[in-house]
């Protein structure tokens, strides 16, 4: 493989090398949080959506945050493979007006820009999505406690700044300041341990779908937070990835369930992913030491770009939100650099498919 790379904490690789891999082995998809670089994994999406996971017929557990959120309810529509193209070009051609004297766009009109495209993508669809007769979608928000309960001028910098400090500490006193809020669509519940942090879930339903979706999007000061979403606890609510950046959670803890399930289908987590490492939360990524592999991903197979590959990209990076800065009011620039990104990575899912046309050989699987 000269794109992708394959890795699989212990449980997952053992299963591999005994019995190959096959659509109803896969229990949970995962998406992360991450913005622009999620768009190269739009190929990856559109290979197992449209094409290898309808070979199963059990209920799969879609979890997201941010565009991994997107991408999650994406993959639930009538006409995914279709839909992951148009989400490619909706972001990639997103543009937003620039007040006089200023380089980046204010957080109201990034808000209000990016909700009606929402609004554009899923018309239509939020009946669909949510009745999904295999797919369980669950869109991973962050809800603002104590000063952090409304969005302010002054109550939201020191909110996070106590939020940095306490996370600092320890992971789980972030809950002081931020909760993780759950939307998930009805049907089996989620089939998970969530005791690692301050949650809740709420059911996600036509009057939420969109406000849940757009708060899971919202980064702090970037866009605006979403108050008082239907049917959840008052606050505001932010971008999921606060709290679950890249969704480390006890996938292990799934197995248990998996194994009680009468027709047999296996426990394993598929998480195609933009790099090797899970961080926990956004607010982790200072933290190298959370970066590491847990006993909670043994069961997780992570699909992610080689480094070499990457280096080939337009700015030798995978496309993130540096380039609304890099390339400023030069929109067809970044356009052109995110495309061709997007289209060599054509290659992630051309091989994911070869590799598993070959039987899915474990030796091409490294230890996650």
């Amino acid at each position: 493989m000269q794109a992708l790379q394959i890795f699989a904490g212990p449980r997952a690789r053992r299963h591999i090398a005994e019995r190959g891999l096959s659509p109803r082995d896969i229990r949970v998809v995962a998406g992360a949080a991450g913005g622009p670089k999620g768009l190269i994994l739009g190929p990856l999406d559109r290979h197992v959506f449209g094409h290898w996971l309808p070979g199963s017929t059990h209920t799969v557990h879609l979890i997201g945050a941010s565009i991994g959120a997107w991408r999650m309810a994406t993959a639930a529509t009538r006409d995914p493979h279709r839909l992951f193209e148009r989400l490619a070009h909706d972001y990639i051609h997103q543009e937003y007006k620039v007040e006089p004297g200023r380089s980046l766009p204010t957080a109201d009109e990034v808000s209000r820009t990016f909700s009606r495209a929402l609004d554009a993508f899923f018309d239509g669809e939020v009946e669909g999505v949510l009745s999904h007769p295999r797919y369980r979608v669950h869109i991973v928000t962050s809800r603002g406690r104590h000063v952090l309960r409304r969005e302010g001028r002054w109550r939201t910098p020191l909110g996070y700044l106590g939020a940095v400090v306490c996370n600092a500490a320890s992971r789980k006193a972030l809950g002081a300041w931020l909760e993780r809020v759950v939307f998930s669509s009805h049907g089996e519940r989620l089939p998970l341990h969530l005791g690692d942090l301050r949650h809740r879930v709420v059911p996600l339903d036509a009057r939420n779908f969109k406000p849940a979706l757009l708060a899971s999007c919202s980064i702090p000061f970037v866009l605006k937070a979403v108050h008082d979403i239907p049917g959840a606890p008052p606050g505001a609510y932010w971008d999921g990835g606060i709290t679950d950046y890249h969704l480390h959670w006890n996938y292990a803890s799934l197995l248990d369930a998996a194994q009680a399930q009468a027709d047999g289908c296996g426990g394993l987590v598929l998480y195609p992913h933009f790099q090797r490492a899970l961080v926990p939360g956004w607010l982790d990524k200072a933290w190298k030491a959370r970066h590491r592999p847990t006993p909670w991903l043994d069961n997780v197979i992570v699909l992610a770009p080689r480094p070499e590959w990457v280096a080939r990209l337009p700015n030798g990076k995978l496309p993130d939100r540096t380039d609304f800065k890099r390339y400023g009011t030069d929109t067809a620039a970044r356009v052109r650099a995110w495309s061709q990104a997007v289209a060599e990575s054509e290659r992630l899912a051309d091989e994911w498919a070869q590799w598993l046309a070959r039987g899915a050989p474990v030796d091409d699987v490294q230890p996650l």
